[in-house]
């Protein structure tokens, strides 16, 4: 794959891809950042890639790598001194948003993934390149648990 074709087909991703990101970080400039070290790690790794085809799922896995690397990082780096000015802030975040990042990750990934990202159960399962059937079962799981965290929620 030469740089105009990653050029090319890494712009027509980068609305999806960046979705994908802010799902898993939360944080607009997180996300940005996310976008910006995978698009880098895609361009060094183009030379690699062995069937184009699968391009939009080699740099989705890409970008959910770096996302979790961006997370690993903000969990050493937390401070007391970023505290929400005020209440209202804590009352913003959403009730799935919240439930969806208490998942463990192998549920979280299959549910951002799947409907989130729009991709399919079969695109899901390539990107984080296990069977289909295991992406279905997390798929139900994390649904399910989703269904009883939120309904905890309401009462």
């Amino acid at each position: 794959m030469d740089m105009n074709e990653f050029a090319e087909r890494a712009e027509s991703a980068k609305t999806k891809l960046y979705k994908t990101a802010l799902l898993y970080l939360g944080d607009p400039d997180a996300a940005e950042e996310a976008l910006d070290e995978a698009i880098y790690r895609g361009v060094k790794g183009c030379k690699k890639l062995r069937e184009p085809e699968f391009f939009d799922t080699w740099l989705t896995r890409i970008l959910i790598n770096s996302c979790y690397a961006e997370m690993k990082r903000r969990r050493r780096h937390v401070s007391y001194d970023t505290l929400p000015e005020s209440a209202e802030e804590i009352f913003d975040t959403l009730p799935l948003d919240e439930a969806l990042r208490r998942l463990p990750k192998e549920l979280k990934d299959v549910v951002i993934l799947r409907f989130f990202s729009g991709n399919t159960l079969k695109e899901t399962s390539e990107i984080l390149d296990i069977p289909q059937g295991t992406a279905v079962t997390r798929q139900r799981r994390a649904l399910k648990l989703l269904r009883m965290e939120l309904e905890t929620e309401e009462v």
